[in-house]
């Protein structure tokens, strides 16, 4: 059994694996697409995620067929190889000096295998640190559903993307964003380039610092005009390891970039002045 970013352990269980890094056949992608995706619902019938998830999936998902399920339904049934499961996963890096938990949201294919992190992945993307509020992703998380539809069909129809690394693939439109808005909430921005004058510095073309709601509506209207930044950080918290930085066409559900840096005094939680100069 192989896994695309073999990395999880589902945040509805109380412990979390440490995973290595391994890469999806493109069989896995064929039998993905032959199957009925069970959404796994947190426990917590009031969880924001759930809510959300619900919402996106019953607007946005038309890649198979799908249902929702409880976490217990999901320990039942995550060994019958002709299902598959979209979950919210906890994860943790083992080779990062400071291991924080993270969430994601996994595509995984059913395995009769016991170890969560054994079962077939076919696309996983970075949610937010386990510590923060749910509201800190919820918002964007449609455009995070269509996005994994899009990938999906994107390396079944390329099985030459096919990789480790494979989100470094979307890096070669990272150029594109001069021709779009770029829109930012100040908070995602590093405290050292927050300000419009110092951003333009690095990136001379058009960027609006909007709120949630702007992102969260650009989203439902599919505004093809507008690239958003999903940051993936501690947001506050004690808990200072990994930085993820996503940006992501809301109309065209696209990766422009993709990076991650280790958060330090000199790199904060934030979009960077260099990922500002990588993109312009």
């Amino acid at each position: 059994m192989r896994k695309l970013v073999a990395l999880f352990c589902l945040i509805l269980l109380t412990t979390v694996t440490y995973a290595d890094r391994y890469v999806a056949r493109h069989q896995d992608i064929k039998t993905f697409l032959g199957t009925t995706t069970y959404v796994v619902l947190e426990d917590n019938p009031m969880s924001e995620y759930n809510f959300a998830i619900k919402k996106a999936i019953e607007n946005s998902w038309k890649i198979t067929p799908y249902e929702f399920i409880t976490s217990a339904q999901f320990e039942e049934m995550r060994g019958d190889i002709s299902k598959s499961f979209l979950v919210r996963l906890a994860v943790k890096f083992t080779g990062d000096k400071l291991e924080a938990t993270y969430h994601f949201m996994s595509v995984v294919l059913g395995s009769g295998v016991k170890r969560h992190t054994d079962m077939p992945d076919i696309v996983s993307v970075p949610l937010g640190y386990s510590t923060v509020p749910e509201d800190s992703y919820t918002y964007k998380i449609e455009s995070l559903v269509r996005f994994a539809q899009n990938h999906i069909r994107i390396i079944d129809e390329n099985p030459d993307l096919i990789k480790a690394n494979i989100f470094q693939h979307y890096n070669k439109q990272r150029k594109e964003t001069r021709n779009k808005e770029l829109w930012l909430l100040e908070s995602d921005i590093d405290k050292n380039v927050r300000s419009l004058a110092a951003i333009r510095k690095n990136y001379p073309h058009t960027v609006k610092i909007v709120t949630k709601d702007d992102i969260e509506k650009a989203i439902a209207e599919r505004n093809e005009n507008v690239i958003f930044l999903h940051k993936v950080g501690p947001e506050g918290t004690r808990l200072q390891a990994r930085c993820y930085k996503i940006l992501i066409g809301a109309g065209d559900d696209q990766f422009y970039y993709f990076d991650y840096h280790m958060i330090s005094k000199k790199n904060g939680d934030g979009f960077l002045a260099k990922d500002f100069k990588k993109i312009k």
